[in-house]
């Protein structure tokens, strides 16, 4: 019987399969040896148990990955959501300035101008204002001597800053409210920026540091309150904080993190954006009106010469404070007022409170850039 009866493939026919061939197990002497000893195993013959892996939002090989970033961007909205329903703010205040000068603690307090925005550490000794000494004895060079005048400049600034916090604050700290009104708001880092939150401290009210994460040496300034000091890790992340609860914004003399963020916040008010209104004062109009020229923005039909309404000036802590004062009425509190009257504001007696902090809230509240408008 040949093999096509038996039903089996001829060596021609028969598909060829190849195996692969396993490395010889090599012994002590280098002989061909069997599978692995049974002693490798625990004694069931079952593998070693595992440990647990971690939670996700405890994973932070994922959270710090690519794949992570929505998590840390989402976690830079709610975290600090969270932190301002507990601590009952309402709305803020937004000072923006230059951080790269100390301010003038004393008389003989020796200006420094520091390496750059943030940092902890001083500029190269020829990037220094220039001492008196100095100046008279002809060893600083002509950028020495236009920074020792610079310097001194904003060293008032840095003072002025800190007095209008300190006026705000104690004029905020007597509107009724259940909530912390117009608390002011800084970058959280030196300059300027602790100015404003020193004034405020100083005033004994709350103020809020939103510091962002600097590939260099940087530190929060001490006049943040504690619970209201925040580290970004995303600028646009930030910039949000910045507009979402702000009511007026002041600029002080600055750099290119000065302009960014007070021109965004325009170019917001500009294109109606913000779903209020906003106070904008630019202190300083002898910096300012050399740094830009909104004239020629206007005669060049860049912008329209309405948009110039957007914004004041001011050159004292008084009168930008009567600035502030006046828009923050106007805009708000005037018509609190007519709603309180009515029985219709949210800090009324007739309307209902619940102690949840959540309580009350729509869709509105947590997509609406204006937080201001919760219940609570």
């Amino acid at each position: 019987m040949n093999d096509e009866k038996q039903g089996t493939a001829t060596p021609s026919s028969r598909p060829t399969q190849r195996v692969p061939r396993q490395p010889p197990l090599a012994g002590e002497h280098g002989s061909v040896q069997g599978p692995a000893p049974a002693a490798s195993l625990p004694g069931n013959g079952a593998p070693p148990p595992l440990e647990r892996a971690p939670l996700a939002y405890e994973n932070s090989a994922f959270l710090n990955s690519a794949d992570g970033r929505l998590m840390r961007i989402l976690s830079e909205y709610l975290e600090p959501l969270a932190r301002f329903r507990h601590e009952q703010i309402q709305d803020t205040v937004v000072f923006f300035g230059s951080a790269r000068f100390h301010g003038r603690e004393e008389a003989d307090h020796v200006l420094e101008l520091l390496a750059n925005t943030g940092s902890l550490q001083p500029a190269p000794s020829h990037e220094q204002p220039a001492s008196a000494p100095d100046i008279a004895a002809g060893k600083a060079t002509d950028l020495q001597r236009k920074r020792a005048v610079a310097a001194v400049e904003m060293a008032r600034y840095y003072e002025d800053a800190r007095r209008l916090s300190f006026l705000l604050t104690k004029w905020a700290g007597k509107i009724p409210s259940r909530k912390h009104r117009f608390v002011i708001t800084s970058g959280g880092g030196p300059g300027i920026m602790e100015a404003a939150n020193r004034g405020a401290w100083e005033a004994g009210g709350k103020t809020i540091g939103l510091n962002i994460r600097l590939p260099f040496e940087q530190a929060p300034n001490p006049y943040i309150t504690p619970s209201l000091n925040f580290e970004f890790h995303y600028f646009f992340m930030r910039k949000l904080w910045f507009a979402y609860l702000s009511k007026a914004l002041v600029v002080f003399p600055g750099g290119f993190g000065t302009l960014d963020e007070m021109f965004e916040i325009l170019t917001l008010a500009q294109t109606h954006k913000l779903a209020k209104k906003i106070t904008v004062v630019i202190y300083g109009s002898e910096y300012w009106k050399k740094v830009f020229n909104l004239d020629a923005l206007v005669e060049t039909g860049a912008i329209s010469p309405k948009d110039i309404d957007l914004i004041q000036f001011a050159d004292t802590p008084e009168q930008a404070f009567e600035l502030l004062r006046r828009g923050l009425t106007e805009n708000y509190l005037a018509a609190e007022l007519a709603e309180a009257a009515a029985g219709t504001h949210p800090e009324s007696p007739a309307v209902n409170h619940d102690e949840d902090l959540m309580s009350g809230w729509t869709v509105e509240d947590f997509l609406s850039p204006e937080m201001a408008k919760t219940s609570k």
